[in-house]
């Protein structure tokens, strides 16, 4: 054993742990800054008429000119979709159940210059036609309480490219299609190469925090039956894939996923950062996808959905597609966790308390679950401890010979029956748990605009002040669920070891406590822009485990016992395990060799 505080490193070492693994989470999430983008409003001219409840647009013109009517609209009860006659594609979407930062209601999507999508056509005489260019014609129906929006345009002949949109009532997900007819039989377009698909999104803004909503801005992509991946982001990031089955923009909590009924034969995506400015800029990322698309027997005939809706656990799960990974949860274990316990259980809590109240209890509940690891990391303190000044003698004695230092250490834990590694463990139980709820709030859909004390949005953070400038790092607001929160693992860690941090420091040993005071500092700068929610977590939960240490260190264990165990073993050693017997064989030759390379 090198020269260290048991006591000290045990109950740190998973604490640091758990800190350098949420300093690599805010790493993989952190994005540079780069990029301006502007917004140019659009006018949406539409003379509607009512069918089955819904409202839809009226035609747009000829195929020849731009019409006098440029733009289609149709509804159900949570969509609002506009089409433009010039290049057939939505542009224009609207969430009409729910409201955006400034009491508007979401855009997805809210002018043409926001979105392009795009077929790329090749004649056999080596020109491109670009469907984007194109202007549609288009044809309003109803049938069976569905909404359908025929967007036909004609490239010579009798030749036709035709989008259909199929809208059902009270859907986020609407059915699409690509057609063309008379292709094969004119033979100017060469059918032989594939069409190009592309889609280009720049995603708006719709939190207070830009800079925290663009962390969760992904480009998502399931492939090869079941895989996902996203892209980097880096300021401009590409990938690309085979065998591709969705494609999903993801703005934290909107998304828009095109979904092929038959998986892409490949795709390539990219990723471009265009938010600078927390004050000024409105867009986040730029996201680009190009994929092929085949003809089958001289024409194209390809099916699509097209999700635009919540980044919702429930809402996404309902579609029975993987859509559900599209949410940040974490990965492995933790993804595990969140889909099996923290969501059907915030689902749960939720539907009987206030958001804020549903947070208490459940923190307050994996606390308790938690309470078990707690006890056993405070009863190998409280064991280590009592072994202190002998371990510091042995310190003192082999100071100059870590080998045998180490050996009468190992020695002296067999003896009292002390298992060093038993305070390290537990901590390193609570790290699933504790990253699962790192991903599980600001993730939680559920949690956007609700209210809660002094916090407007718990997924979002909470202003008691704002400051009339900028601090690197930390804004230019002050939220106060960081500070207490901050303040309770102070006073956690001061608690558990701050005696032991406070005294002298051993060679070699971190400065356990600048470690101290460096923790909460690291929760009240980095949390200051993160969900209100995650930081009233951190706050109760913290203030929980001191109040659990408390009654374990007051009510439950009694150190003068331990101490009285700890010599009826010395007097009474158990024979050490056959591992045991082989690590300690193992230090005494290397002992051994160590003196005879000595009198060498």
């Amino acid at each position: 054993m090198e020269d260290k505080k048991p006591i000290d490193t045990k109950t740190l070492i998973g604490y640091i742990l758990i800190l350098g693994l949420s300093l690599w989470f805010f790493q993989i999430n952190s994005t540079k800054e780069a990029g301006t983008s502007a917004e140019n409003s659009q006018e949406v001219v539409s003379t509607t008429n009512t069918s089955n409840g819904l409202i839809v647009g009226n035609t747009a013109g000829n195929l020849q000119s731009p019409p006098k009517n440029p733009f289609t609209t149709i509804e159900n009860e949570v969509l609002k979709i506009t089409v433009n006659a010039k290049g057939g594609y939505i542009s224009a979407l609207e969430l009409k159940q729910i409201k955006d930062s400034d009491g508007g209601n979401v855009f997805l999507i809210k002018n043409a210059k926001d979105t392009n999508f795009n077929l790329q056509l090749q004649t056999i005489d080596q020109k491109s036609i670009a469907t984007n260019q194109l202007y549609f014609t288009p044809t309003v129906s109803n049938s069976n309480g569905n909404t359908h929006l025929k967007m036909q345009t004609s490239i010579g002949g009798n030749q036709t490219i035709t989008y259909n949109y199929i809208l059902k009532p009270n859907d986020y997900m609407l059915d699409f299609s690509i057609q063309s007819q008379g292709m094969a039989a004119a033979g100017t377009i060469d059918t032989q190469k594939e069409a190009v698909l592309n889609w280009d999104l720049s995603t708006l803004r719709h939190a207070q925090s830009g800079s925290y909503e663009n962390r969760y801005t992904d480009l998502i992509f399931e492939y090869e039956s079941g895989k996902d991946d996203y892209v980097s982001q880096r300021d401009f990031a590409e990938d690309d894939a085979e065998e591709v089955s969705y494609i999903a923009y993801r703005q934290h909590f909107f998304s828009s996923i095109l979904l092929p009924s038959n998986a892409l034969k490949n795709a390539a995506f990219s990723s471009k950062n265009l938010f600078e400015d927390e004050k000024n800029d409105k867009y986040l990322r730029k996201f680009t996808t190009k994929a092929p698309l085949s003809f089958r027997t001289g024409e194209l005939n390809h099916d699509f959905n097209w999700y635009f809706g919540p980044t919702d656990y429930k809402t996404l799960k309902s579609y029975d597609r993987n859509l559900d990974e599209v949410v940040s949860l974490g990965w492995g274990i933790f993804g595990w966790i969140n889909r099996f316990i923290f969501i059907p259980l915030f689902g749960l809590l939720s539907s009987v308390f206030p958001y804020g109240i549903a947070i208490i209890v459940m923190t307050v509940m994996v606390r308790l679950v938690l309470s078990p690891v707690t006890y056993k990391s405070y009863l190998s303190q409280a064991k280590m401890r009592a072994l202190r000044s002998e371990i510091n003698v042995i310190n003192q004695k082999h100071a100059d010979n870590p080998m045998k230092k180490q050996k009468e250490t190992m020695e002296l834990y067999n003896k009292a029956g002390v298992n060093p590694a038993s305070g390290c463990i537990p901590a390193l139980m609570q790290i699933p748990v504790f990253y699962a709820l790192f991903s599980f709030f600001p993730s939680a859909y559920s949690l956007r605009q609700k209210s809660f004390l002094w916090a407007n949005d718990l997924s979002s953070y909470d202003v008691v002040a704002q400051l009339p400038f900028n601090i690197p790092f930390y804004g230019d607001h002050i939220s106060l669920f960081p500070i207490l929160a901050s303040i309770a693992i102070f006073f956690y860690i001061k608690m558990t070891s701050g005696k032991a941090m406070e005294m002298q420091q051993q060679p070699g040993m971190p400065n356990m406590k600048f470690l101290m005071y460096l923790s909460p500092v690291f929760m009240l700068i980095f949390f200051n822009n993160y969900a209100s929610g995650l930081s009233l977590y951190y706050f109760v939960s913290n203030l929980i485990t001191i109040g659990i240490m408390f009654v374990i260190k007051n009510f439950i264990i009694d150190e003068n016992k331990i101490q009285l165990n700890i010599e009826n073993n010395k007097k009474n050693p158990k024979k050490p395990s056959k591992f045991k017997q082989r690590l300690q064989a193992a230090m005494e030759e290397a002992e051994r060799q160590q003196k005879l390379n000595n009198k060498k």
